[in-house]
């Protein structure tokens, strides 16, 4: 099969189990998740999703975002955009509705988890667990709901459209200095640097366009006033007692600019006559922001940039393993939390100020425990197929760096592996912190990526080869820490008691000549179907949390 053909019979699979076209509100996508604005989740037939081959796993998050991984998401999107197209000009006035079978209702999904489980035995299986974390996430996303963290969320959502563009440019940063210091190609080189630099070089006016589409201004104005911060001719103006610099406060101050545009345009498209808003408002925008961002903004938020990367440096250098176990170890909360965020403008400004993000890495360690704890889960459990099954699907994605198919499919449910897991992250963290104390700085030229798919992107202090040396053996100290954590303190034995349970149909001797006429009568339902339901009946008193 081509691979056109692959992509598009990839999103022609996806496109049915989302509910539909008419179910499809937005389509985007990130470094490896297909990011599907839905207008009602009931009709997502999550198990038969994760049984497709090209799915790593699912997030129900804000969007309802698809794991396909890094390269095959970006080719099946387009393929996607253009089957929702296609059902939609062919049935403008299709509305979703629930399947007929159930294959996308709640009692399809239950006859599908039950067919795990044998008749008149509830083993917990990965379905359980699964839908163990969905109430977990559920209650993440209503605690997340909170003015502060929205307002993270909207920081983020500015950032991450550009991570592809970081990510290109640090990967040809990378090959530029590799050549360089083997004195190879020196008529290409200066090409490669100016290549990997000018995206760099006028971030600011993406962030600023990006800030203010984000925030509900237009988003041209928003650039149009970021562009001053990188302009080179505010070298010829002083604003407190001081000459400015082009790129002077950086992301922050585009950040900052592009949001007081958005206050302005708002406050005129209030008070300007519609017959003069097309001239006024835009030059009154542009005018007010521009002169509080060069007369202000630009030297606040340069000390701050200076600040950050300055409290960078000191916190690795001075404590760096004890930084390193803190920031590794306690990453993973920060997720569930959401207040990870909060991260992604101090990527962006160490990257823009050093070259690199020393953070990054040492973050990146929180998913090597993950991944040593999943194993060590996969090994306490011979006789659960279900979640064994749950883990390999669940661990290409999490060698990768996308931890959330783990997350809340196999640890966070059971509880202790979560925590066994960030002891893992808090190792490999201190690992990597700990060469940073030692002058052997490790950083990322680019957010987004994490786990394997990291090594392209490093950078450091002492060269590429220490550099990978020491992130290499970060990943291996998360991953034999968080599989010795789990594996001998992950479970008690009641919780071993409770998942280490085969989920094979139970022998029961049955005449051959009464089977067929006396298996549908006892289970009321074909042959082939359970005879109990994996959550069980009704209970009589509140079902204890798994994990505890």
């Amino acid at each position: 099969m081509a691979p056109d053909d692959k992509n598009r019979a990839t999103a022609a699979a996806i496109l049915p189990l989302v509910g539909g076209a008419a179910n499809v509100g937005s389509v985007v996508h990130c470094m490896t998740r297909l990011r599907l604005g839905l207008h009602d989740r009931t009709l997502v037939d999550e198990d038969a999703l994760k049984a497709l081959p090209a799915v790593m796993g699912v997030v129900d998050d804000d969007t309802y975002q698809i794991v396909l991984g890094p390269g095959t998401v970006a080719r099946v999107t387009p393929e996607f955009e253009k089957l929702v197209e296609e059902e939609r000009a062919a049935a403008p006035a299709a509305t979703p509705a629930p399947a007929a079978n159930g294959g996308a209702t709640a009692a399809g999904t239950e006859t599908a988890a039950g067919s795990e489980t044998a008749a008149g035995s509830a083993p917990v299986s990965a379905e359980e667990l699964a839908a163990q974390g969905a109430e977990i996430r559920a209650a993440r996303k209503a605690k997340n709901a909170t003015p502060f963290k929205l307002f993270l969320r909207k920081i983020a959502n500015i950032f991450v459209p550009l991570i592809p563009a970081l990510i290109g440019c640090g990967i040809i940063a990378g090959l530029n200095g590799l050549l360089i210091n083997l004195e190879w190609l020196p008529a290409v080189t200066p090409a490669l640097a100016a290549i990997a630099s000018g995206f760099m070089a006028l971030i600011a006016v993406f962030v600023g366009y990006n800030t203010a589409k984000e925030f509900g201004g237009t988003p041209i104005l928003g650039g149009a006033v970021a562009a001053i911060i990188v302009y080179a001719g505010v070298a010829n103006i002083d604003a407190f007692g001081q000459t400015l610099s082009p790129g002077q406060g950086g992301v922050l101050g585009a950040l900052a600019a592009a949001a007081l545009a958005v206050y302005v345009e708002k406050w005129c498209r209030r008070w300007v006559p519609e017959a003069l808003d097309v001239l006024v408002t835009p030059t009154l925008t542009v005018l007010i922001s521009g002169l509080v961002t060069i007369f202000g903004l630009m030297f606040v938020a340069g000390e701050v940039s200076s600040g950050i990367g300055t409290f960078a440096d000191w916190l690795l250098s001075h404590g760096g393993a004890g930084a390193g176990l803190l920031l590794g170890g306690f990453f993973l909360p920060l997720v569930m939390l959401g207040l990870h965020q909060a991260l992604i403008p101090i990527h962006t400004t160490l990257i823009e100020g050093q070259g690199y993000t020393v953070l990054l890495p040492i973050l990146a360690m929180a998913g090597a425990g993950q991944v040593g704890a999943a194993v060590a889960v996969y090994l306490r459990l011979p006789r659960n197929e279900s979640i064994r099954r749950t883990i390999k699907s669940s661990l290409p994605a999490g060698l990768l760096g996308v931890g959330e198919p783990l997350i809340y499919g196999v640890s966070l449910p059971l509880g202790r592996p979560f925590i066994t897991a960030c002891v893992g992250g808090a190792f490999g963290g201190g690992f990597v912190g700990l060469f940073n104390q030692l002058g052997d700085a490790v950083g990322s030229t680019a957010i987004g990526p994490s786990g394997w798919a990291l090594f392209p992107l490093l950078d450091g202090s002492k060269g590429l080869g220490t550099t990978v040396a020491i992130y290499a053996g970060g990943l291996i100290v998360g991953y034999v820490v968080g599989f010795a954590a789990t594996y001998f303190f992950g479970f008690s034995k009641d919780l071993l008691a409770e998942f280490n349970v085969s989920q094979e149909p139970a022998a029961t001797p049955v005449p051959a000549t009464a089977t067929a006429a006396t298996a549908a009568p006892t289970a009321g339902t074909p042959a082939t179907a359970p005879a109990v339901d994996p959550e069980g009946p009704a209970p009589t008193e509140p079902k204890k949390p798994v994990g505890v």
